[in-house]
């Protein structure tokens, strides 16, 4: 049977650079991946950082201070977001700096942080691939012509489903893994099913041939063979 691989693409939106500077998450958006494949299932949220958005990050995301002052603190979605990303492998661009924000807040509210070791950095994957060239996810998009129309300022969701399709194409392509490995699987087993069967229904033939079917085949290839032992003779 195929191995069942989840991995989740995701990205997040905060109010600066450093969480260490007292900066925090606003946003996070997560997509699910099956074998290489988008599900459809997602994770979303805007969260309230109790604190104001500087201009300067406002000016990126349009994630205001006064948007965010109904929304769930992270303590509130953390359970929610740990569900939703257990058991799966990570995916962000630039992971480090989302992995820094990410487990700090889970260290505040006193989880448990996710391991290096769970986290592919699609960026460090680009960079590797097409070393000098553009490696943001504007400059995959484009060199994958992936749709950027709707990316008028960063967003979280967006960002991890344009990160999926870039992931998807930095690893071959999702019919490749969608496809290809199942059918090969499958095409493995029931050859292996068939010659089981063959083994089974045709038994070897424990008896000698008569004088008349070695003449009848030997008749056969002289008339239908050209070039044949049995001419020789």
């Amino acid at each position: 049977m195929t191995e069942i691989i989840r991995e989740i693409c995701f990205d997040t939106e905060t109010t600066g650079l450093d969480p260490r500077d007292g900066h925090k998450v606003i946003e996070i958006g997560c997509v699910e991946l099956i074998n290489k494949v988008k599900t459809g299932k997602f994770f979303h949220a805007y969260i309230n950082p109790q604190r104001d958005v500087p201009d300067e990050a406002f000016k990126i995301h349009g994630i205001s201070t006064e948007f965010l002052q109904d929304k769930p603190l992270f303590s509130n979605v953390a359970n929610d977001f740990v569900e939703f990303v257990k058991d799966a492998k990570l995916v962000a661009h630039n992971a480090a700096f989302d992995m820094k924000f990410i487990n700090f807040e889970l260290r505040q509210c006193n989880l448990e942080i996710i391991e290096r070791g769970w986290v592919i950095d699609s960026l460090q994957i680009a960079r590797s691939k097409f070393p000098g060239a553009s490696n943001s996810l504007d400059g995959l998009c484009k060199r994958f012509g992936i749709d950027l129309s709707k990316r008028i300022k960063h967003g979280a969701l967006l960002d991890a489903e344009l990160l999926a399709d870039i992931y998807l194409e930095l690893s071959g392509g999702s019919q490749v893994s969608m496809f290809g490995n199942q059918v090969k699987d499958e095409i493995i087993v029931q050859t292996s099913e068939v010659r089981e069967k063959k083994r089974i229904a045709i038994p070897a033939r424990n008896f000698a041939l008569s004088e008349e079917e070695i003449a009848l085949h030997q008749e056969f290839i002289k008339n239908n063979l050209k070039e044949n032992p049995w001419n020789d003779q």
